[in-house]
């Protein structure tokens, strides 16, 4: 991974926070992603969407270290030419849910050098008791975390990714798990968020109706790149259909704000009718 170091980096992208290019990932011999080049909007909601198996995930957990890669992913500098804080929620916690632990312990456990059975200081449960009340689950801070639902879980680990204080925050399938109305919530607030705290947001998404409301900027995969700009203009039946399957050509376009627009794909599916 490599920062947008120079200017002429920097403008080659444009406002880019983040330039994948030819982006390649093989794991065990097979193929996952097949040279994806991309751009994610500084300041924007960028949301990566393709079907099961198209290497969504893969692509974050490059961008996060995680898997190896072939080409190179670029991130630009903050102000100052620091490198971005990263801030990651996960499509899920895997964790034993009979652990005695509260939501208040999970948050402040990693803010403190002392054991959790000798207490926590009061610095870090306000601290931790702020980012409750900034994803509005304040009432949480008390409830044993296994004994969560999947909705109040997402919102604990968004809490979790803002101690980061993120320029870059950084989800996997933030709705799953979460029911249509859970979802659309979850969604408000991050853009309430995204509005108050300036960072840049990139996610995994399934939900098309969710990326074609909230998201500002739509990359779409199928192992390679298909296509990339606004959701209306890339979540195009055509382009649907190529990489879904038919019957996801039959979306009707007037459910996507602003109404349907023509498609500005950089590259276009040769196999598409």
């Amino acid at each position: 991974m490599q920062p947008l170091a120079s200017k002429n980096n920097v403008s080659s992208f444009g406002e880019a926070a983040i330039a994948f290019d030819r982006v390649t990932v093989s794991l065990e011999g097979v193929s996952i992603l097949d040279g994806v080049s991309a751009s994610v909007s500084r300041g924007g909601s960028t949301a990566v969407v393709g079907p099961n198996g198209a290497g969504k995930t893969t692509l974050l957990l490059a961008l996060l270290g995680q898997v190896p890669y072939a080409g190179s992913i670029r991130i630009a500098p903050v102000a100052g030419g620091g490198a971005p804080r990263i801030g990651y929620v996960p499509q899920r916690l895997q964790f034993d849910r009979g652990l005695p632990l509260t939501v208040m312990d999970f948050l402040v456990m990693g803010r403190q050098r002392r054991p959790l059975w000798l207490g926590s200081s009061a610095r870090p449960r306000a601290a931790a008791r702020g980012l409750l009340e900034a994803v509005r689950a304040e009432p949480l801070a008390d409830r044993r975390l296994g004994a969560l639902s999947g909705g109040e879980l997402q919102r604990v680990l968004l809490a979790l990714a803002l101690q980061q204080e993120p320029d870059l925050l950084v989800l996997d399938e933030p709705s799953a798990g979460v029911d249509v109305q859970g979802g659309i919530v979850f969604c408000e607030l991050l853009e309430r968020l995204r509005g108050e705290r300036g960072f840049t947001q990139l996610m995994v998404s399934h939900d098309l109706a969710m990326v074609t409301h909230h998201a500002t900027h739509a990359i779409l995969i199928n192992r390679a790149f298909v296509a990339e700009g606004p959701p209306r203009d890339v979540l195009t039946p055509r382009n649907l259909s190529a990489v879904f399957g038919l019957h996801m050509g039959l979306v009707d376009a007037r459910s996507m704000p602003n109404g349907q627009a023509a498609c500005s794909c950089e590259r276009h599916l040769e196999a598409a009718p």
